[in-house]
């Protein structure tokens, strides 16, 4: 993955909802639920590096004694 998603957190998060929605409903044959649940997967990985990302700057605000709201 590269160092910047290609979706913004909360567009993956509604997406990654909806995969969840989806699957949670059980309305849809096995192969498309596997795709979802890839897709899904793919998602959960850029929100998560999306936080990640927000922790490692409020961390290096916080090192370097700086305001992470500034």
């Amino acid at each position: 993955m590269s160092s910047q998603p290609e979706l913004g957190y909360e567009e993956a998060r509604d997406q990654l909802v909806e995969v969840i929605r989806t699957l949670e409903a059980g309305s849809v044959p096995l192969s498309e639920s596997m795709a979802l649940w890839e897709r899904g997967e793919k998602l959960a990985a850029i929100c998560q590096q999306w936080l990640d990302g927000a922790k490692a700057k409020i961390d290096a605000a916080r090192a370097s004694g700086e305001d992470p709201g500034t």
